[in-house]
């Protein structure tokens, strides 16, 4: 059964919605957030009927040192949950049913949802595989309450045969957390002017952006709920946040003021890259090669949570003089894997520079996202269904995603990142 929440400052939630008035009494910008209830496996389940009510698990082989990517509300009720190693979930839940995936039927599946979404509204921001903002806004392009859409949004896409959970609210931050409160299958709505009271109680975890080393900070300050973090002294955040002191503010207040941008469809992405300008020219061919490595960890997790596999890898420098080059080289299979591509950027790097040549920015980039085109066979390594090819270690990129989302990207890295610590000017590129 599907659970919508309204929330209202002061009655709590499980308030009626209002209805007086134009738009049911909507008033101001609507920011949805949907997720799709636990995806991978909710489509897994959806294909084979005979799984449906059971726990399902969608991850790699605990003999390989896999993952957990996706488990059933089921799976989970045993502890299982997603990064986990298989092994580990072999342990919790020895019923399970488990599938490596099928990637190119999640991709079908998503952009079914994502239409239900377009839709609506032509201001769709898609985040990841399964997640997206949706911007009705009354009188831009919707006619409706928003809370008749979120509605409509999720029945639609129940009928598809899998679920999702929507948060409504004045902006993404408030959109994001609502979307959480209630899975699977909820809807929370929080009206219009009652942001405050919805996000005050909440732990400052609920905020994204707020990872484990800034929530030990703020609980040393004595900080520990975002009505506390919305009310603390600047000279309390900036220590802790630096230049996004004031932002972060703005968000736990509920006050951050929020654009969704036009559809963004994978389809359409010519390249994902990364470059990032050094605070001191580099010369060592050791340093060189560790960030070309950083940027194309970053590459790598775009890739992936966008749900794209390329097949030609870019190099480019600029040099302390001014000019620069680029190199590219095609690959036999697409990939998302930057143990795949890093290696492949890095050997471009004797084409365009030498030691006495200084860099003073570096950029790694894929495209190439058109498998229309057939794969290459290889008898020396093993494609996926999307015919992409990935290493041994992608399931500890994966796992190294699922950290870096839940407790931001400074919680676990590689060494080598830190040699870059003071280069600040860092740029993601989608083309």
């Amino acid at each position: 059964m599907d659970i919508e929440h309204t929330y209202d400052c002061d009655r709590g939630f499980d308030a009626a919605v209002f209805t007086a008035g134009l738009f049911g009494g909507w008033d101001g910008p609507a920011i949805g957030l949907m997720d799709l209830d636990a995806f991978f496996a909710s489509v897994e389940q959806l294909d084979h009927p005979q799984w449906r009510g059971k726990p399902v698990i969608v991850g790699g082989s605990s003999t390989q040192r896999g993952v957990v990517s996706t488990a059933s509300y089921e799976a989970r009720a045993f502890g299982v949950h997603s990064a986990m190693p298989s092994a580990q979930a072999e342990r919790l839940c020895p019923q399970a049913i488990w599938t490596p995936g099928h990637f190119d039927r999640y991709r079908e599946v998503s952009a079914l949802v994502m239409q239900i979404l377009v839709d609506e509204t032509p201001f769709v921001d898609r985040v990841s595989i399964d997640e997206a903002f949706f911007d009705i806004t009354p009188g831009r392009y919707c006619s409706e309450s928003p809370i008749d859409i979120a509605r409509r949004i999720s029945k639609r896409v129940s009928s598809l045969g899998v679920t999702c959970s929507i948060g409504l609210g004045c902006n993404k931050t408030v959109a994001k957390i609502a979307s959480e409160r209630d899975k699977p299958r909820g809807l929370t709505v929080v009206l219009p002017g009652t942001e405050q009271g919805f996000l005050s109680p909440l732990p400052v975890r609920a905020m994204s952006g707020i990872g484990k080393r800034a929530e030990h900070e703020l609980s040393k300050a004595g900080i520990h709920t975002l009505g506390q973090l919305a009310s603390a002294s600047p000279s309390i955040l900036r220590p802790i946040f630096g230049v996004n002191a004031e932002l972060i503010k703005r968000r736990a207040q509920g006050r951050e003021r929020s654009a969704v941008a036009r559809i963004d469809d994978p389809e359409d992405v010519k390249s994902v890259s990364n470059e990032r300008t050094f605070a001191r020219d580099l010369t060592d061919r050791g340093d060189i090669e560790a960030a070309i490595a950083v940027l194309g960890e970053s590459v790598g997790r775009r890739l992936r949570k966008k749900g794209l596999a390329g097949r030609t890898v870019t190099l480019k420098l600029k040099y302390s003089y001014g000019s620069g080059r680029s190199a590219q080289r095609k690959l036999a299979h697409p990939t998302d894997d930057e143990n795949i591509f890093v290696p492949v950027a890095t050997g471009l790097l004797d084409s365009i520079w030498s030691p006495d040549m200084p860099v003073r920015l570096a950029g790694i980039g894929l495209s190439g996202f058109d498998l229309e085109g057939g794969i290459q066979t290889d008898l020396f390594c093993e494609v996926d269904e999307r015919g992409a090819v990935a290493s041994s270690r992608r399931d500890l990129s994966i796992a190294l995603d699922a950290v870096r989302e839940r407790f931001g990207d400074a919680a676990v890295g590689y060494g080598r990142a830190t040699r870059f610590d003071s280069d600040l000017v860092n740029r993601d590129k989608w083309k």
